[in-house]
């Protein structure tokens, strides 16, 4: 990648705990992380992280909000990643790990017990959350 790519990243939230997926892929491979992924060309980021949201987990996001925004460089593997990030305000569905090449695992993680590693858009969405409150 030579140029940075543009993704979106959101929240869910539920009873003190939080959404994470385990990528599988680089870039931070292995780490926990909310949803998301690349925005298409010509799709907003509000439809991008829907559609996101449902091919990865399964949940439709009903009201959401915005975040703010994330930047990852990750020099090593050669990445330069700017993200839009939101937050479910509402959201219908069954969780399920819908993509088991892309994710090794999907779970609610208390939002006080997280995991070691977490995704750079997952830090900086957590953030941004706990400056709001």
């Amino acid at each position: 990648m030579n140029a940075p790519g543009v993704g979106c990243g959101i929240v869910f939230i539920r009873d003190g705990h939080i959404l994470l997926l385990q990528r599988k892929k680089s870039p931070e491979t292995g780490a926990w992380g909310i949803p998301g992924g690349k925005i298409d060309f010509l799709e907003t980021a509000e439809q991008a992280i829907r559609r996101e949201a449902l091919e990865e987990t399964g949940l439709e996001a009903g009201e959401i909000k915005l975040l703010g925004l994330s930047e990852q460089l990750f020099h090593d593997e050669k990445q330069h990643w700017f993200g839009v990030l939101f937050q479910a305000e509402s959201f219908s569905g069954e969780m399920q790990l819908l993509e088991p090449d892309k994710h090794g695992g999907i779970d609610w993680f208390p939002l006080d017990k997280l995991p070691d590693r977490l995704t750079l858009p997952t830090v900086h969405a957590l953030d941004l959350i706990r400056q709001m409150a």
